[in-house]
């Protein structure tokens, strides 16, 4: 194994690139999605309350696709998973396009569902970039995939207006000329990942925790804190059930407050660069500060954030300051919670646990962009920020109780394993 650790490493920084790059052309479609679903959902509709479902079919694809996904990685590898993700997303957005010519909800719906497939594949590229990374760099690895998101991510809404220029040269329906970018990006980073995802990264990681299992069993098979993963769970889905309610409407909430759809783009734009652009930061908090720590820095962001928006809702500019803390707290607690459920999980439980971390995420994120329909329309925009605090309570009081289970945990393996062999126990955060 020794001899394998150069290797390893090249073929890790390979594919970290490899990641970025797709992250690049993946972020185009999502942030175009994340512009247009709630207005194309309110224009079809022809019922405002009903725009959150928009938001809610995506996450609801990415949920339902989540585990499926994690499974064909486990047996396939990264490249075929996140290959196939892609390849449903391109049909979704066709499906899109069709249901806006036909003016029909219900195929619209389907459509964004499909295109779910491309953000769990999105999703699972964070965890694909810690398979072969060194646990002292993990949070730093993960951090520079998700910060690579945001190149295309912020410029994806700011091409609706250039988009309907060419949609409608091409005939398309009204509001989907941006998704041909998205088409065009899409494509190219299915042929990114099968040609230059070699080799695999999750099954190079699995040939050498076979022969780690071999060398120490015991060590293997006891190194899981299973109650410390399953906050890591919490921690993520509940940051992203908060940013997915306020983002999924706020489109809404600023047009009916005499926003142009370029004012909406800017501030979607802003609220995308708050979760990705320093991401980077965030990774390096977690490897250096620890990953506790690093998600309460993200529960504070949001606090910040909700409180901004709910004293600020009648003014465009709070509600912009508040969705760059809502995508900056976003950031903190994924990268972090990412980490800690990676380093959480023994190696054979992890890609199937990684599944369930994102099926409940978007989950999470579907029913809250579900009910923040619901309360837009019963107590406003600020209702809605006052309501999502629960979730940040809920993260918060969570913490104390997950760090001191995470030190017995660590202790426990650390004695059982002192008469096993003079393997170093896992590192405390």
């Amino acid at each position: 194994m020794t001899e394998s650790i150069p290797d390893v490493a090249a073929v890790q920084r390979r594919t970290v690139w490899v990641l970025s790059l797709g992250q690049v052309l993946g972020g185009l479609a999502f942030g175009a999605t994340v512009s247009l679903g709630a207005l194309l959902a309110a224009e079809i509709s022809g019922n405002e309350s009903l725009s959150g479902l928009a938001a809610a079919a995506l996450t609801l694809g990415a949920a339902a696709l989540a585990v499926p996904l994690a499974a064909l990685a486990r047996r396939r590898g990264r490249r075929v998973s996140l290959t196939g993700g892609m390849l449903l997303a391109l049909a979704g957005v066709a499906v899109v396009i069709l249901a806006a010519a036909v003016f029909s909800f219900p195929l619209l719906l389907a459509g964004f569902v499909l295109i779910g497939a491309g953000q769990a594949a999105n999703l699972q590229s964070r965890f694909a970039a810690t398979d072969l990374a060194a646990p002292s760099s993990r949070g730093r690895d993960l951090s520079i995939v998700v910060w690579a998101t945001t190149i295309g991510a912020v410029l994806g809404p700011n091409l609706v207006g250039p988009g309907e220029i060419i949609g409608a040269s091409l005939g398309m329906p009204p509001l989907t000329g941006a998704y041909v970018f998205g088409i065009a990006a899409q494509i190219a980073a299915v042929a990114l990942y099968l040609v230059f995802m070699r080799p695999d990264p999750l099954l190079l990681a699995d040939r050498m925790a076979r022969q780690a299992r071999l060398d120490r069993p015991a060590a293997v098979q006891r190194a899981d804190r299973p109650f410390v993963a399953r906050y890591a769970i919490v921690a993520v889905s509940a940051s992203h059930g908060v940013m997915v309610a306020v983002m999924a409407m706020t489109p809404i909430h600023l047009l009916h407050h005499g926003a142009t759809l370029s004012i909406v783009g800017l501030t979607i734009s802003i609220h995308v660069a708050g979760m990705f652009a320093l991401s980077p930061v965030f990774g390096i908090l977690a490897d250096r500060l620890g990953r506790f720590a690093t998600i309460l820095i993200g529960q504070a962001l949001l606090l910040a954030a909700l409180l901004t928006a709910w004293l600020g809702a009648a003014s465009t500019p709070a509600v912009t300051v508040a969705l760059a803390l809502l995508g900056l707290g976003w950031s903190a607690a994924t990268v972090a919670g990412s980490a800690l459920l990676t380093e959480a999980t023994a190696e054979p439980l992890r890609t199937r646990r990684q599944g369930r971390s994102d099926l409940t995420m978007s989950l999470v994120g579907a029913f809250g962009a579900i009910i923040a329909g619901v309360i837009l329309g019963g107590i406003g925009y600020g209702g809605l920020a006052l309501v999502a605090i629960a979730a940040v309570a809920l993260v918060v009081i969570a913490t104390p109780l997950a760090r001191s289970r995470q030190s017995a945990e660590a202790q426990s393996i650390a004695s059982s394993l002192e008469s096993q062999s003079p393997v170093a126990p896992p590192e405390a955060q």
